[in-house]
């Protein structure tokens, strides 16, 4: 066992269905078990989160994945480097339509109902009549520029050929989405869920499809902190990703998933009834409140290896292939026009030689509990 260098430590989460690492690694003593005294810090934006993660007031956070490769270029922000050692999860956003463009798409194309997932090119007809009609544009809204839900939604929208010309994207922050389709700022949303379940079950939205529909298993959410808190602490960083590791293992249970539901639910996490955090987490997609639920089965993926022919990989490896990706979405997106990307970026954000000592130090763990078990 190692010694970590800090030992009492506060991380910012958003309340979201992925927090659940955290959530887990706090309640069920995993954290504990590495000598960490955490507090969890619930966040409502996730500017708010980087911000506080830059001034040092949260010493890690739960961050999108992006989030790192967009704080070390100065996107939005002061440059800050921030690091990542750690993926926590795959998958876990959906596209969610006020109940008003759910009508508006059926009476356009002249539908009984709608088939899922839903092809974007059935918004056309909506953009076209509203032109014509000089009615406003439609307003989608994204929880942060530089996050997996916006490159998705542009992607969903690009496959039948509609650009940022044709509606608006604005930023909402997760927890406001529900609100904001059912006052009718917004026409539609990519967000995490619970957020996406609750429109459904309020009645107010319909769900046309997850992230696992545009990307299949993409990554979603990853451990932020700042390189120098890394450089100066090495040890605290080692045993707080050896503590997430192993609540990523113990989410990948069915029976367990269920349990974090109800530990989610809470006033102090989600704020959000089980019956709208259990469902993605069992690979349920609620869709409508007229229609069944999809099978999902990877809707939210926290820990499994990866098999190729070369070798066998854990999601949980920040691997640079994944943040090279990454890189290519934002450039697909313009974000990174006359922005001077460095060559080693990639390498001095992801950091999987980070995740394979902690992975080391998991393994002594585990073969010392089995000696002293007999």
């Amino acid at each position: 066992m190692i010694e970590p260098e800090q030992t009492d430590l506060i991380l910012g989460f958003i309340p979201l269905t992925d927090s659940a690492p955290l959530i887990v690694a706090k309640e069920m003593g995993f954290f504990s078990q590495w000598g960490l005294n955490v507090k969890l810090q619930k966040q409502n934006s996730w500017a708010t989160l980087r911000d506080k993660l830059h001034a040092g007031l949260l010493d890690a956070t739960q961050m999108l994945a992006p989030m790192p490769l967009a704080s070390s270029l100065g996107l939005g922000c002061a440059k800050v480097q921030v690091i990542t050692p750690l993926v926590l999860s795959l998958n876990g956003n959906a596209i969610t339509l006020s109940e008003k463009l759910h009508q508006e798409i059926l009476q356009e194309n002249n539908l009984a109902h709608v088939t899922l997932p839903l092809a974007a090119y059935l918004l056309q007809k909506v953009i076209n009549v509203r032109k014509i009609r000089k009615r406003p544009k439609l307003r989608f809204a994204t929880v942060f520029p530089y996050s997996c839900h916006y490159y998705q939604l542009r992607d969903w929208l690009s496959s039948a050929n509609i650009s940022e010309e044709d509606l608006d994207i604005v930023v909402v922050p997760p927890v406001n989405m529900v609100a904001f389709l059912q006052s009718g700022e917004i026409d539609g949303c990519c967000v995490g869920g619970p957020w996406n379940a609750k429109a459904v079950r309020a009645g107010i939205g319909l769900t046309a499809l997850t992230s696992f529909d545009i990307w299949q298993d993409s990554p979603e959410k990853v451990l932020g902190l700042l390189a120098s808190f890394q450089q100066a602490k090495p040890n605290t960083v080692i045993a707080l990703s050896a503590a997430l590791k192993q609540a990523c293992i113990w989410l990948e249970s069915i029976p367990n998933r269920f349990e974090a539901a109800r530990l989610l639910s809470s006033d102090q996490y989600l704020d959000a009834s089980v019956d709208v955090i259990a469902p993605s987490l069992i690979g349920s997609c609620l869709t409508h409140i007229t229609m069944p639920p999809r099978a999902i089965p990877s809707y939210n993926q926290f820990s499994k290896s990866t098999k190729n022919a070369a070798s066998t990989s854990s999601i949980n490896v920040p691997e640079y292939i994944r943040g090279e990706w990454l890189i290519s979405q934002m450039k697909n997106a313009g974000q990174l026009k006359d922005i001077d990307v460095p060559a080693d970026l990639v390498r001095t954000v992801f950091r999987p030689d980070i995740y394979h000592q902690m992975r080391l130090k998991l393994e002594d763990q585990s073969v010392q509990f089995f000696r002293r078990s007999g």
